[in-house]
């Protein structure tokens, strides 16, 4: 007897949907067919030892599955399942009727529940996208796939509560979830605060003009100036996400399998902060057999920091330069080539020397100048010039450290980045995929930040003084841009782009480059 069912599978961070060919004819045993990896060979064991002690019973004759199409590579223990009512509904265990109104997917353990899977959103999105009725899948995957409207999300827990549902014997309740509810509580939680900072007021003022337009920057300063407190509240202050951005956000990690059991889509922009001993594969993404997203696509629409960049190797640092202009990475391999996002606002903090106290305004620094030289040059240009903003960090006065003035919390700095960016997208709704000042071409800068006479003759001479390159001078009206927004200024005043040129610490002489 011949049998069709539906399973999926990853390419990339979309899914593709594998129908699963099931024939039980003369002969014994079982075969696999449609290039499948060692994983899915496996499955066989695990079908067996579930369907024993699941109640079923293996067909005694010749079983042929099928994985179509033949030419792309299926991986993963996501085909347990399909495989394994293939077998039954072609065996008349199952009742096939409701066989092609669903895609199914999960990974049986031998007692015949059911484990996660990666992919689960991009999978349902596949499948309302193929005007399938539902995803029949593992209970933990159900609050992922459920964030899809038009498409049932089932989660089971066992092979048995499948073959039950399937044939009618028990009825399921889809999962839900009320996004509005979602937004509205988990949004705008966050357990760090701009309200627990104390002083450093012209770091916040730099910090939010470097969120309101989405540029990058870099922190330097001393040991315990406080670099890494400032940029792991970043987020707090980030403008909501959109149900178009959050649903792309969860497809990532979803594909990375970073969400758990109790999550069904994020709602708050990621913030990845990877270790300086990470390799260059866990940064841009790929691998082996199972090609998956690097730390900068699981920033995508939210924050890479890099913090102490000078101890992250050189090699690895030269990887960033592509992802940061084009906002996505191109992992290309001997068996497969893959796309993943990468609009990320790139973040980083270093010391200024080894021993950290170059330029501190009241301890000496034991370095040489051969030895700070060498250590900010463990930096390339290059990376560097790609970094809209180089911000000094003070160490907070003790004055300010015991003051009882109260700080502005996050959430009324939110307020004014996110009207600044709502400003940016209004602006720029006429360019695909550009929505804030950062991402702006060069074309798009003649167009909607020109600068006066005098605002002209400032810039070039700062180019002629700091030998600036031809992004600098673009980065730094991208950035002066941001400010006038800030102060809802139609032109770039004299005053935003002093003030943006101020912020190329490392382009001056007194930082040993």
């Amino acid at each position: 007897m011949f049998v069709k069912c539906f399973a999926s599978t990853l390419v990339g961070i979309d899914a593709a949907t594998i129908p699963v060919e099931v024939n039980i004819g003369n002969g014994i045993g079982m075969s696999l067919s449609g290039l499948p990896d060692s994983a899915v060979k496996e499955s066989q064991e695990r079908i067996r030892a579930a369907f024993e002690n699941s109640g079923y019973r293996m067909s005694g004759k010749k079983v042929v599955v099928n994985l179509a199409p033949a030419d792309l590579r299926k991986e993963g223990s996501a085909f347990d399942l399909p495989i394994a009512v293939g077998i039954l509904a072609a065996s008349g265990q199952v009742a096939g009727e409701r066989l092609g109104e669903y895609v199914i997917v999960g990974e049986l353990s031998l007692d015949g529940s059911l484990m996660p899977v990666k992919g689960a959103l991009p999978i349902a999105i596949k499948a309302r996208s193929e005007g399938f009725k539902g995803v029949i899948l593992p209970l933990d995957n159900a609050r992922e796939a459920a964030v899809v409207d038009g498409v049932e999300a089932i989660g089971t827990g066992s092979l048995r509560q499948v073959v039950e549902f399937l044939c009618g014997q028990t009825e399921i309740a889809p999962a839900k979830i009320d996004m509005r509810q979602l937004f509205e509580t988990e949004g705008n939680l966050y357990d760090e605060d701009f309200a627990d900072v104390k002083g450093q007021a012209h770091i916040k003022r730099a910090l939010e003009i470097a969120v309101s337009g989405g540029h990058n920057i870099l922190l330097i300063g001393a040991i315990g100036a406080g670099k890494t407190m400032l940029a792991r509240r970043l987020p707090s202050i980030m403008p909501p996400m959109s149900l178009g951005e959050a649903l792309e956000t969860t497809k990532i990690h979803s594909v990375a399998g970073k969400l758990g059991a109790e999550s069904g889509l994020m709602t708050r922009r990621p913030f990845c902060s990877p270790h300086h001993l990470t390799s260059q594969v866990a940064l841009v993404g790929g691998g082996g057999h199972y090609p998956s997203p690097g730390e900068i696509s699981l920033s995508h629409n939210g924050i890479l920091f890099m913090d102490e960049l000078p101890e992250f190797g050189r090699n690895l640092l030269e990887v960033l330069r592509q992802p940061m202009e084009d906002k996505v990475v191109t992992v290309s391999h001997a068996k497969y080539s893959v796309n993943y996002p990468a609009n990320f606002m790139f973040v980083a903090s270093m010391n200024p020397c080894p021993c950290g106290y170059f330029n501190h305004p009241t301890k000496e620094c034991v370095c040489s100048k051969v030895a700070v030289f060498k250590y900010m040059n463990r930096i390339s240009f290059p990376i560097l010039d790609r970094i809209d903003m180089h911000i000094e960090v003070s160490p907070v006065s003790f004055d300010d450290m015991g003051s009882d003035r109260a700080e502005e919390p996050s959430s009324a700095i939110r307020q004014r980045v996110t009207a600044v960016r709502e400003l940016q997208r209004r602006r720029l709704a006429g360019h695909e995929g550009v929505h804030t000042n950062a991402m702006m071409s060069g074309n798009m800068l003649r167009e909607f930040a020109p600068l006066s006479e005098e605002s002209r003759t400032m810039l070039g001479k700062a180019m002629e003084r700091l030998s600036l390159s031809a992004r600098a001078h673009d980065r730094i009206i991208k950035v002066a841009r941001t400010i006038a927004d800030m102060e809802r200024s139609p032109r770039i005043e004299l005053r935003h782009i002093a003030e943006a040129i101020q912020y190329r610490s490392l382009d001056r002489d007194n930082w040993g480059r």
